[in-house]
């Protein structure tokens, strides 16, 4: 990746470009998956994003599995798709721009308290 691309966001683009056409090869109720998962983790972002790719990556890799199985949405992912994306992303360590500033905060108030 080079820096003009790291800059604008352009990579990001297009790997999400090549997600969606991946996406779309889902069946409907995959697909429409697919589209409240890409939302939901999307709360997990940190500044720019790009932490949420690998994330991503995995969860269609997981529905492309599930198409290929003849699996539907609900068998694979429950009916809790906001409790799936939390725990893909807690699991890979996806922090947001609030956990940062609640780190500095804890931080600065210990440092203050003198601990």
């Amino acid at each position: 990746m080079n820096f003009w691309d790291k800059i604008t966001g352009a990579d990001m683009t297009r790997e999400m470009a090549l997600f969606e056409g991946r996406a779309q090869a889902l069946p409907a109720d995959l697909r429409a998956a697919w589209e409240e998962i890409r939302l939901q983790l999307w709360h997990h972002a940190d500044l720019t994003g790009r932490n949420l790719m690998p994330l991503f990556n995995g969860a269609l890799g997981l529905l492309e599995e599930a198409a290929a199985d003849g699996q539907s949405a609900r068998e694979v992912l429950g009916g809790d798709i906001e409790g799936f994306c939390a725990a893909l992303a807690g699991e890979e360590g996806a922090h947001t721009a609030r956990d940062k500033w609640r780190r500095q905060l804890s931080r600065n108030v210990a440092k203050k308290l003198g601990r």
